[in-house]
């Protein structure tokens, strides 16, 4: 399988300029040909890396976290994860994210895949783990964070899909991992 289509080029990037920048975002435009097409400018969100982890119990159950999220303005489950830190890899921060905001320990990670949500604008790595088991270690660290802990049946992943009760690409892309993986 090839990688490149043949007769296809890469976009010439002559440059880009920071438009606004912060800790948590970047905006930018790019000066950029595509080819056969004249040159301009395209906006760029550059986002820290994330990574997201979907922890199964023995009981066929997944640990996510019922949450509000006033951009969307709703309420919908989500896969516990975050921002990795710097000096910190994907693993780790999926581990940290996991504890601090559900009080969960996983027994172990396992990298499944690595996407990026928004290839056209949006520059944001986000590392998928799933793992089986962990220990209850305490409270959540963060209230706001943590919203309602729960385990949730695998078996309810499709109706909640449907209803559109699962909150982001990251758990989105986790948990179709997972289901698709049981089709194997």
């Amino acid at each position: 399988m090839s990688t490149q289509a043949d007769g296809l080029e890469p976009w010439k990037i002559y440059g880009d300029r920071v438009v606004y920048d912060n800790p948590w975002v970047q905006l930018a435009l790019v000066d950029v040909e595509p080819p056969g097409v004249a040159r301009f400018e395209h906006h760029v969100v550059r986002l820290k890396r994330v990574a997201i982890a979907a922890v199964l119990n023995a009981d066929d159950r997944v640990l996510m976290l019922w949450r509000y999220r006033f951009v969307p303005q709703s309420w919908g489950w989500e896969l516990p994860g975050g921002i990795v830190d710097p000096g910190e890899d994907g693993l780790g921060a999926a581990l940290r994210e996991v504890e601090e905001e559900t009080g969960w320990r996983p027994g172990h990670l396992d990298h499944v895949v690595t996407f990026q949500p928004m290839v056209g604008m949006v520059d944001s790595p986000h590392e998928v783990f799933v793992g089986h088991g962990a220990t209850l270690v305490g409270a959540p660290e963060d209230g706001e964070e943590a919203g309602h802990v729960a385990w949730v049946p695998m078996s309810e992943i499709p109706m909640l899909m449907a209803e559109g009760k699962l909150m982001g690409s990251g758990t989105l892309v986790a948990l179709l991992h997972v289901l698709a993986s049981r089709r194997q």
